[in-house]
């Protein structure tokens, strides 16, 4: 039920593994396992995702597989970083991570306004040099890359926004096989667990988008500020 919500919550508002992980930590898994574990559903997303913007007749790869290289060096590192952080400093940076991520969506900061953009890149060099940074936080916590990649792909690349999505996934599906295979070869991941969050996901995606309900998205976005409150409060308190 859980990658259900998460995967309807990330068509209509995003940001579903806000619900995945604190839910996991709540069953007693541990911290990295957790973080690892909620890899599985992500590489599944995205691997539907990429075949679904193909499909459409969107694809670059040439510039989608240097920008996922780049990410993928950063993920490395971030990821060896999220096998080590265990226990309470785990609990405190997820906290903070939630915090951060209810600002921006209560700010509308976490949304890329339609200002133009073009499907030819521009800035490559720094683009691609800030491509480490966002690999190293999507391989570290995952939570809220969405929030690095977009501005990079828009503002600094200068893409129209459907391309901006197009690489953004690329790029997330080709980290995570790397992050995935840190956490997997360094913890005992819950296989099971990650893979019926990943069937969860698909089911939720679906939903979300064959569903039409009025004000929908300011609906679940207040739902999502008591849930993440409640987490945020547990984590830090109890």
């Amino acid at each position: 039920m859980v990658g259900v919500a998460a995967g309807w919550l990330n068509v209509m508002a995003g940001g579903g593994s806000l619900l995945t992980i604190p839910v996991m930590l709540f069953m007693g898994i541990p911290g990295p396992v957790a973080n690892g574990t909620n890899r599985i559903a992500i590489l599944a997303q995205n691997i539907t995702a990429v075949t679904a913007f193909r499909r459409r007749g969107y694809s670059d790869f040439k510039l989608g597989f240097s920008l996922a290289a780049m990410a993928s060096l950063g993920a490395i590192g971030g990821a060896m970083v999220g096998v080590k952080l265990d226990g309470v400093w785990f609990d405190r940076v997820l906290a903070l991570v939630m915090v951060g991520v209810m600002i921006l969506m209560a700010t509308g900061h976490d949304k890329i306004k339609p200002t133009g953009g073009d499907s030819k890149p521009k800035n490559l060099f720094a683009g691609h040099l800030l491509m480490v940074a966002a690999g190293f936080w999507g391989g570290f916590i995952q939570i809220g890359v969405g929030f690095i990649l977009m501005p990079i792909l828009h503002k600094v690349l200068g893409l129209d926004l459907v391309r901006v999505n197009m690489h953004k996934v690329l790029i997330v599906l080709v980290y995570t096989i790397l992050a995935l295979g840190i956490f997997a070869s360094n913890l005992e991941l819950m296989w099971w667990i990650g893979i019926s969050l990943a069937i969860g996901n698909s089911i939720g995606g679906w939903l979300g988008a064959h569903t039409t309900i009025t004000h929908g998205e300011a609906l679940i976005r207040r739902v999502l500020y008591l849930a993440l409150s409640a987490f945020i409060i547990k984590l830090l308190f109890f």
